[in-house]
């Protein structure tokens, strides 16, 4: 199962931290995807501080194809409400909506994922060791 990789995780990446060791051995594996969304919160910051190699490869990665549906994040939103998962955001709600679509688990940092696994069943990815 491809595993989407959130903007959390890039950002801890690029930062050496330890909180996303596990992205390592989903890039050897090659099993990693990213969407347009992610690219569009990561390669803004990334042109500024002209990293044009990171860039180049970040676009290399296979893209989950997006099919927004408004409807859908509409509802999303309501189960959200509903269950007490206030501030979950329109992109977070979009990057669960493409992960359920194409079949991913989400690898993120976000606690709002957690919330969304709850209440949306969206697949998360658990970081080994």
């Amino acid at each position: 199962m491809d595993v989407l990789v959130d903007t959390s995780i890039w950002i801890d990446y690029f930062r050496a931290g330890d909180n996303s060791k596990g992205l390592d051995y989903l890039i050897d594996e090659n099993i990693i995807v990213t969407n347009d969304i992610i690219l569009a919160e990561l390669v803004p910051y990334l042109k500024i501080k002209k990293q044009l190699k990171v860039i180049k490869l970040l676009h290399e990665i296979n893209r989950a194809p997006l099919a927004i549906s408004w409807d859908e994040i509409i509802e999303f939103q309501v189960k959200c409400l509903k269950n007490g998962a206030n501030g979950v955001g329109i992109p977070d709600l979009m990057i669960a909506q493409n992960a359920r679509q194409n079949s991913c688990k989400v690898y993120s940092l976000d606690k709002h994922f957690g919330l969304l696994s709850q209440v949306l069943k969206v697949k998360l990815y658990e970081q080994k060791g």
